[in-house]
């Protein structure tokens, strides 16, 4: 018995392996690792910063080494700019687990205003490349936030002073025409406003409705004649043209100390020229559409008068039939060909169709899956057909009309965009509805 106690305690003791060795313990797990290299990067939601310069600001790059930590650091510095509603991204591994795919989605801030600068006592292109320098989401347009605004001013203040001149720099939202405005950075000194404006010569068109267009979009700026000239084309000419005086001229434009009040009083003389018919109307660019049926859906005749209200109408109309077939974001130019000897305007509509959108996907908030089931089987709109964003209000008027549900609350819809994926998925939102009464189904 002895004998053999001593045999498994040398042989332990030896670091020879039986049944009485120690066992070794298992390794734990290697920790999952939380950081990969970046394979892709693209932005969604942009449209007046491009996806380059939004890249920059998140300082995230190719090949990089990221994960969670990275981008919310990423997306932090997006919002600091102020230019964001919203800012949210995504990640996931690659297809071959190598890497990240990732993406940004933006909001901008809305509205953004073109840049003016006046009177600074510097060139407006060198101080334009002076912000592009400090500004990677330097645009031709800045969006009007106090924020924004402020380190705008700043900037300019800084550069304003390099150049040997102590004059305090503001911004000002300034309105050019009726609903169209631009940031101006000026400087802070008080310049003689315009208080009055009178008209002479026109005949067409009442002293008073010429006047109070002016009103709205002149009075109490700063005089300078060459912004005012364009001020009477924006909120002026336009009322002409809708009586096909589109030859009219502001032939002077003379200035004096207002009498009654604090300010200047500006007369403008006007021309204002024969009347002029539509002549010929053609579209160029529509590539998938035949021009004589997008004619058809409109009122255009020739020998009408040059009405140029009645014609963006009649473009709009254009507009609606493009957007139907998913090219929703269409824009379209109307080019004037004058022929001054007939009298007459020759019209080119020059087509931009943009993407065409695709519809993706219906998502349904607040119905049972009774009412779901219904609502489905009446939505008409197939996935992967040119998207209509007419198609949901309308479909939310015939529910409602058809008395589909007792006690229908507020309906709404939402459409979410996919740049990348050229694709709307819509949500329609249902409150107080109780399960499907009756079903129609609608036709659109």
């Amino acid at each position: 018995m002895i004998r053999v106690l001593l045999f498994v305690m040398c042989a332990a003791g030896a670091g020879i392996p039986g049944a009485y060795a120690q066992a070794k313990r298992p390794k734990p797990p290697a920790a999952q690792p939380s950081r990969w290299p970046i394979q892709n990067l693209v932005v969604e939601g942009n449209h007046n910063y491009t996806q380059a310069q939004i890249l920059a600001v998140t300082g995230l790059k190719i090949g990089q080494m990221a994960g969670k930590e990275e981008f919310e650091a990423a997306r932090d510095r997006l919002v600091a700019t102020g230019v964001f509603e919203t800012v949210g991204y995504k990640f996931a591994p690659s297809a071959d687990k190598s890497g990240f795919t990732a993406s940004f989605q933006v909001v901008e801030v809305e509205p953004a205003y073109p840049i003016r600068f006046e009177n600074l006592g510097v060139p407006d292109k060198d101080l334009a490349e002076y912000l592009r320098g400090k500004d990677p989401l330097y645009a031709p347009r800045v969006a009007a936030t106090k924020q924004v605004l402020a380190r705008y001013q700043g900037w300019i203040q800084e550069y304003v002073a390099a150049h040997q001149s102590n004059e305090k720099v503001v911004a000002r939202v300034t309105p050019v025409a009726a609903d169209q405005f631009v940031v101006v950075f000026r400087p802070a000194r008080a310049e003689p406003a315009v208080a009055e404006v009178y008209f002479e010569g026109n005949q067409v068109i009442p002293s008073s409705a010429l006047q109070n267009a002016m009103a709205e979009v002149a009075v109490g700026l700063p005089y300078k004649e060459d912004q005012f000239r364009q001020l009477l084309d924006n909120a002026v000419r336009p009322l002409y043209d809708a009586r096909g005086r589109i030859r009219v001229a502001f032939t002077k434009v003379a200035v004096e100390k207002a009498k009654d009040t604090e300010g200047l009083a500006v007369r403008v003389t006007v021309a204002e020229g024969e009347t002029y018919e539509l002549g010929e109307v053609r579209i160029e660019g529509a590539e998938h559409f035949e021009s004589g049926k997008l004619l058809k859906n409109t009122k255009f005749r020739s020998g009408d008068l040059a009405n140029f209200d009645e014609i963006g109408k009649n473009v709009d109309l254009i507009r609606k039939v493009l957007a139907r077939q998913g090219y929703m974001r269409n824009d379209i130019k109307i080019l004037r060909r004058i022929d001054d000897s007939k009298k007459i305007v020759n019209l080119t509509l020059r087509v931009d169709e943009g993407p065409q959108f695709m519809f993706g996907a219906l998502h349904i908030e607040g119905l049972d899956l009774n009412g779901e089931d219904a609502i489905r089987k009446m939505w008409s709109h197939k996935e992967g057909t040119p998207y209509n964003p007419e198609y949901p209000a309308y479909f939310l008027g015939r529910v409602r009309e058809e008395g589909m549900f007792d006690n229908l609350g507020e309906t709404r819809f939402e459409s979410k965009v996919s740049d990348k994926a050229l694709t709307v998925d819509v949500t329609l939102y249902f409150k107080g509805a109780p399960p499907a009464a009756r079903k129609q189904r609608p036709s659109f």
